[in-house]
């Protein structure tokens, strides 16, 4: 059968109501509140991915703030010029002041723009916002100083709530960094995406299509927004296979021409980790050319670049109480990674007018790249329902995996009390996503792997299942300390 969007059941609707963010919510409404008890201002820096809902988050604050605000998203590629006269424009519009006392332009000048702005800010608290600012950073060599000497000069003394957003991670970083001109003069605020007990409840799904519907968006709002309510993983993608212009396929795939561009090696490497390499020396392979795999001195670069500035790529060790190799590779945000894997491929079906293809293409991928897709959404679960107590060992701080360098055997779940090398390991585990119960075998197999990670001892060190159809262990079932489902896994968050 074919699903299309028309073929949703009757009142099947579109998650569309603003949900979670509770905790930011009221971080920004603390402040606010602060501000209208000193009469001093406040500004704050919020960062994260494309499409995580940063715009949003403020777009709704600012409307539950009931109080004036001037919203203004800078546009790339635009002059200074541009950008003044548009942000005197907003500023005109926003209610903040009388129109007629904001001028048409002031010489295409940051610093001139924000004399206006102080003037106008009225005696009571108001919100002003900056968003993509590291556009503005990038169009004028002044913008960072002009910023940092209006708010010292003029805005700080104001009751004003100043918001700065962008989505080139690195960049906001570099704006409080120590040699920068805005160090220590904001909040800094990480946006992530919706956690999967968020978008349980923007999809209306059960727990266990909860999960499939967070791995398949990666958490992003920007997608769950177009997810039709209850409509379990499957079915989604298969209505949307016949929609090229769909979310699933636009949202990754604006990603990935924002942070990169070219098809230079950078995407290159991210690619061939989408597609599944974990290893330095697979990747090297599948990133290189006709003239051999990617050499150590570029890969190594580039890895560390796209973990720790792009932020795209995570890294995982080896856990155990000895020191381990290799480290794995993978891409951080789930929804980009299955668009690596199978949906950008679904998409060039989809544009040639084949649905049933590209669905199938993608049905084929499905049951692999969630098995191993889920493992680390349940270890950052385990560890959220560690640090509450929640778990039957004590001291737990660290979940990871273990493996050998022949990757035989790989162990899903170590629990240690820190990591990667631990002082001890409390408890190994299978997290098995299959359609058919964990049972007397699984167990078996699960002990004798258990013996060979490193601190580890049979007998004393806890089992641990996470399974998605339950267990069937019979007489076994006293040897296994903890059997989750998907029901715990939301329940964690």
């Amino acid at each position: 059968m074919n699903l299309r969007r028309s073929d949703l059941p009757e009142g099947c609707t579109v998650a569309t109501e603003f949900v979670g963010r509770s905790a930011e919510l009221n971080a920004l409404r603390k402040r606010l509140d602060r501000i209208a008890a000193s009469g001093a201002g406040t500004a704050v820096t919020i960062r994260g991915r494309r499409q995580v809902g940063k715009s949003r988050l403020v777009q709704e604050f600012c409307d539950r703030s009931r109080v004036p605000y001037l919203y203004f998203t800078a546009t790339k590629g635009a002059s200074p010029v541009e950008s003044v006269a548009a942000f005197l424009a907003e500023l005109r519009e926003s209610g903040l002041a009388d129109r007629e006392r904001v001028p048409d332009s002031a010489a295409g000048s940051w610093p001139d723009a924000f004399r206006v702005l102080a003037a106008a800010l009225p005696e009571s608290p108001a919100v002003v916002v900056l968003d993509e600012l590291p556009w503005l950073a990038e169009q004028d060599d002044i913008f960072d100083g002009a910023l940092q000497t209006a708010w010292d000069r003029l805005l700080s003394r104001r009751p004003v709530l100043l918001l700065l957003l962008g989505s080139d991670i690195h960049m906001m970083e570099r704006l409080t960094a120590y040699d920068r001109p805005f160090f220590g003069r904001a909040d800094t605020m990480v946006l992530g995406p919706l956690n999967p007990a968020e978008t349980a409840r923007a999809t209306g799904l059960a727990a266990a299509d909860a999960i499939d519907a967070h791995l398949v968006t990666g958490g992003l709002p920007g997608m769950l927004r177009g997810w039709p309510q209850g409509t379990p993983a499957l079915a989604y993608l298969e209505s949307e296979c016949a929609d090229p212009a769909s979310p699933l396929f636009s949202v990754p795939e604006s990603v990935l021409a924002a942070e990169f561009p070219a098809p230079d090696h950078a995407r290159r490497v991210l690619e061939a980790v989408g597609e599944g390499d974990r290893t330095h020396a697979a990747i090297a392979a599948t990133a290189g050319s006709r003239q051999g795999a990617l050499p150590s001195g570029t890969l190594s670069p580039l890895l560390r670049r796209l973990v720790a500035d792009k932020r795209v790529l995570a890294v995982e060790e080896p856990l155990s109480t000895a020191a381990g190799k290799p480290a794995l590779y993978r891409v951080a945000d789930s929804g980009l990674r299955l668009y690596l894997a199978a949906t950008r491929r679904a998409q060039e079906q989809a544009r040639r007018g084949r649905p049933d293809a590209a669905f199938k293409l993608v049905e084929r991928r499905w049951s692999s790249w969630r098995g191993r897709a889920v493992e680390p959404l349940v270890r950052e679960s385990l560890e959220l329902a560690a640090l509450s107590g929640a778990l039957p060992w004590d001291g737990v701080e660290a979940v990871g995996g273990w493996w050998n360098r022949h990757f035989d055997p790989e162990i899903d779940v170590v629990a240690a009390d820190r990591a990667p090398v631990a002082r001890r390991v409390l408890a190994t585990g299978s997290i098995t996503w299959l359609r058919k119960p964990f049972d007397r075998h699984d167990l078996a197999e699960l002990v004798k792997v258990s013996a060979q990670v490193p601190g580890a001892v049979p007998g004393k060190t806890g089992l641990a299942v996470v399974s998605l159809s339950g267990t069937d262990l019979r007489d076994g079932a006293d040897a296994v300390d903890l059997v989750w489902g998907p029901d715990e896994v939301v329940g964690a968050w």
